[in-house]
């Protein structure tokens, strides 16, 4: 069992930065691989990025790819979302989700930290 907690986001202005983290308990963090996901009001939840047990590996939607950088601190069970460059459409519900190697998909979800990027 994983449980996770996000917290970072807030209110920027576009073109700023933001570091969210996402904080889990448990002993086999590692074993996990992590992602970040975003819901936008009326929008279904979309990708944001991914990183693989080791860290050596990620994955990044289209839409943030160059601007923001996942990464993961298996001694501290952290994983972070480094978003710089924000736009107004980056705009949404911020979510960890945590992946079992056999799992099809995402098993552990936080609870989500909101980011507005205002104009």
């Amino acid at each position: 069992q994983v449980q996770l907690v996000e917290s970072g986001g807030g209110l920027v202005q576009a073109g700023g930065s933001l570091r969210l983290s996402c904080a889990a308990s448990g002993r086999t963090f590692s074993s996990y691989l992590m992602g970040w996901f975003r819901q936008a009001p009326g929008k279904e939840r979309e990708f944001v990025a991914a990183i693989s047990r080791s860290g050596e590996i990620t994955n990044y939607a289209d839409s943030v790819k160059g601007r923001f950088t996942i990464s993961r601190d298996n001694a501290k069970k952290t994983v972070y979302l480094q978003m710089n460059s924000l736009k107004p459409e980056d705009t949404a519900v911020y979510y960890c989700a945590a992946k079992a190697v056999v799992a099809i998909t995402y098993d552990y979800w936080g609870q989500g930290t909101q980011v507005t990027v205002s104009s």
